[in-house]
């Protein structure tokens, strides 16, 4: 499938902001069933400064400088990105996920760095007994790891209701768990934070989705939206992505933007600004297949 997607977000501030600086994660990452064809960032002011690198995860970032007196900020992302089906992983075929507690990688060197950093806790995916009890549920004893990872992202889609007033990214991990509603982050970080309470290396992943339901079934949540899901690493198969708020194994729907540990690794925009007071934001995602 090729997509055209267009990320287009506008800030509306209260009074003039005098200098602004910020980190975009808008730009696709190249992964191994993704091909970015074409790519540009709009920004309006034009930045002062405007800075493009990888950060510590490989993802593609922008950081720029606005430094001209403002009362609105656009920031507008195109792409052109052709993304192909991934194999159907051997999810039995997997190691018995004790082993990945035990060793969360193997082979040592850059490999053992890549996997070992997505095993340990973050700010938004602090284990607790309570999470620890939910997600062990999914894996019994000598049971393979993907195995276990799929029969926790089913159980978070039919336990959890789909609720956009239910939280905001501040709402903590064990408040999700406690009153079983929330969107795609919530879920991604509670799956996370489980995954991890076993001691077992798995990472946030934000981008896009895209879904084209039957006639008279419903259009999936996260459709034509940011969207986050979760990838969990095995040694048989590498990085396996798992999508609990839909409950699902993304295949072409998924467009991948970035990973890191938890939502403030790859949040689209972040920043800090001198002035503005009070603002409002307005955000709109279109995603298009083309191809």
């Amino acid at each position: 499938m090729i997509y055209d997607v267009s990320h287009k977000t506008v800030y509306r501030y209260a009074t003039p902001v005098v200098q602004s600086q910020h980190i975009v994660h808008m730009s696709p990452r190249l992964v191994e069933r993704q091909r970015v064809k074409g790519h540009a960032l709009l920004v309006n002011p034009a930045p002062t400064l405007r800075i493009e690198r990888e950060d510590y995860y490989g993802n593609r970032v922008v950081l720029f400088d606005i430094e001209q007196e403002h009362e609105e900020l656009t920031v507008h992302a195109k792409s052109t990105i052709d993304v192909a089906a991934r194999e159907p992983a051997d999810l039995p075929g997997s190691a018995p996920w004790e082993t990945l507690a035990e060793a969360p990688a193997t082979g040592g060197g850059a490999l053992a760095l890549e996997v070992v950093r997505y095993a340990c806790a973050s700010r938004h995916t602090r284990p607790t007994l309570e999470i620890a009890d939910y997600a062990r549920k999914s894996f019994s004893a000598n049971r393979a790891v993907l195995l276990g990872a799929w029969d926790l992202v089913t159980r978070i889609y039919h336990d959890f209701v789909f609720d956009t007033t239910a939280t905001d990214i501040s709402t903590p991990v064990t408040e999700v768990l406690r009153q079983r509603r929330g969107v795609c982050q919530d879920f991604s970080h509670l799956a996370l934070a489980g995954l991890r309470a076993l001691r077992l290396p798995a990472r946030y992943v934000s981008g896009y989705i895209l879904t084209s339901p039957a006639p008279g079934l419903p259009r999936l949540a996260g459709a034509d939206a940011s969207h986050a899901w979760i990838s969990v690493w095995a040694p048989e198969a590498g990085w396996v992505d798992f999508d609990p708020t839909n409950g699902l194994m993304p295949r072409d729907e998924h467009i991948t933007i970035a990973y890191g540990r938890d939502y403030d690794d790859v949040s689209p925009i972040s920043g800090i600004l001198l002035g503005g007071n009070e603002h409002s934001v307005s955000v709109g995602v279109d995603v298009l297949p083309v191809g």
